[in-house]
């Protein structure tokens, strides 16, 4: 036996091996068994916390482009520039609008002489014409009148287009794009546009969806924490809501503009920066609680188990509303009883 157990030594550390496995996990699964989960009941604030995330928006952005196709003779501007509100950016060849504006002045002026050589010659004379005539030169009269008002149309769409050959900005702000930054080349409207941003209008967008925004209302009060800054928080006030639903979202949300406080607007801040709002939606102090895993109910009512671990006792009570996952205890549990899962 003594050689037997010395050539096969393995066998017997195997044999002893896989029974000290076997013994442990029967005693993990009998202590796993009787153990039971324990919370004792304690008096405190409950906090319930809605976070939404959002990116940094402008009131104030536009992109412009021209009306017409043309040459592009002048760009004033560069990525980057700030330019003031009404500040011309770049411009259109004029010369063939120039000279086509001539063109119908001229026209104008011609048809004005007409009209008023042709109301001369027969108002001199119709009181020696007869009713037929007569009316047959208020017709005369009239067609020129058209023809007078056609031309003045013709001017006034020639100046619009030498206006339209001028493209400037309605806002403020910093030209952050420039499609077409050179001059010289033909353009078509969509082909050349200018984008400016007022970065005095930023603002933080959110959106949430219909069960949370119930929640929330003008006025609001919000601490931002912004990704580019992660170690700083910085308030925000709801300054608007909407009221139809965002377009192209799988679920039914709604946008939220956040306007930032003066420490928040004195950052280096830029569009599409992203970050987290947090909003306090519900508080209670000084109240007793108990999570809601540990809440039970029957037709009696809501319950909870006290006693001994091995000894459990339903013990009825009255609860409230739910925060951050545990209920409010009205009534039936005193601070720092222990209840059982």
């Amino acid at each position: 036996m003594i050689k037997f157990f010395k050539k096969r030594w393995y066998l017997v550390l195997i044999i002893i091996m896989v029974g000290g496995f076997i013994f442990y996990k029967n005693s993990s699964s009998a202590t796993a068994k009787d153990k039971v989960n324990s919370y004792i009941i304690k008096r405190g604030d409950l906090k319930e916390i809605l976070t939404l995330s959002g990116e940094i928006d402008a009131e104030e952005k536009v992109t412009l482009k021209f009306q017409t196709s043309g040459r592009l003779t002048w760009v004033g501007v560069k990525e980057g520039d700030y330019v003031k509100k009404y500040q011309s950016l770049a411009s259109l060849d004029q010369r063939d609008i120039q000279n086509r504006l001539t063109k119908y002045l001229n026209t104008y002026s011609i048809g004005r002489n007409n009209f008023e050589q042709t109301k001369d010659d027969y108002w001199n004379k119709q009181y020696d014409l007869s009713e037929s005539i007569r009316k047959s030169a208020e017709r005369t009269l009239k067609n020129n009148q058209f023809s007078l008002e056609n031309t003045v149309l013709d001017v006034e769409y020639q100046n619009l287009s030498l206006e339209y050959a001028n493209l400037w900005t309605p806002i403020e702000g910093i030209v952050t794009h420039v499609s077409t930054p050179f001059a010289g080349v033909n353009i078509t409207p969509a082909g050349a546009d200018f984008e400016v941003v007022n970065p005095k209008t930023l603002f933080f967008l959110v959106t949430a969806e219909q069960g949370d925004v119930i929640n929330l209302k003008e006025g609001d009060v919000g601490d931002i924490s912004f990704d580019a800054y992660p170690e700083q928080k910085f308030k925000a006030i709801i300054d608007y809501i909407s009221f139809s639903p965002k377009t192209g979202e799988t679920g039914t949300v709604y946008e939220l503009r956040l306007k930032l406080d003066e420490q928040a607007q004195a950052l280096p801040l830029k569009l599409a920066m992203t970050g987290d709002v947090d909003f306090l939606t519900k508080q209670v102090k000084n109240v007793l609680s108990a999570p809601s895993s540990f809440i039970k109910k029957d037709s009696k009512g809501d319950y909870v188990y006290v006693g001994k671990p091995d000894k459990k006792i339903k013990k009825y009570v009255d609860i409230s509303s739910e925060i951050d996952g545990k209920y409010v205890i009205i009534d039936g549990l005193q601070n720092k009883e222990i209840i059982y899962d």
